[in-house]
């Protein structure tokens, strides 16, 4: 169904496929999950984000009310929030492309 699609649509639906791989019947994670989730699947992003006050809290927030879970909708905002503090993303903005 992907086979034309672009590359931002390819990686949104690989993020939906990782996520629906991990998520229980319900279409749920646990927040021990999620945590597992983003140290295997999103490390590069995370890298080096441990002294940043943000993620600190975000992390702490995961290891709080475990019996919590997390839907698609809360991992997505999840996923971006990581994205928009990374170190990564800083270096992946200087990279100079050419058209």
């Amino acid at each position: 169904a992907l086979g034309k699609a672009s590359d931002l649509e390819k990686a949104f639906a690989t993020v939906a496929l990782v996520y629906k791989n991990s998520a229980d019947p319900e279409g749920k994670l646990s927040k021990a999950e999620t945590k597992t989730l983003l140290q295997t699947q999103f490390g590069r992003f995370i890298q080096g984000q441990e002294n940043k006050p943000k993620y600190r809290e975000i992390v702490s927030a995961l290891d709080e009310e475990s019996e919590n879970k997390i839907d698609f909708e809360d991992f997505m905002i999840l996923l971006v929030s990581l994205t928009l503090m990374s170190d990564l993303l800083q270096e992946i903005k200087n990279v100079k492309t050419t058209k």
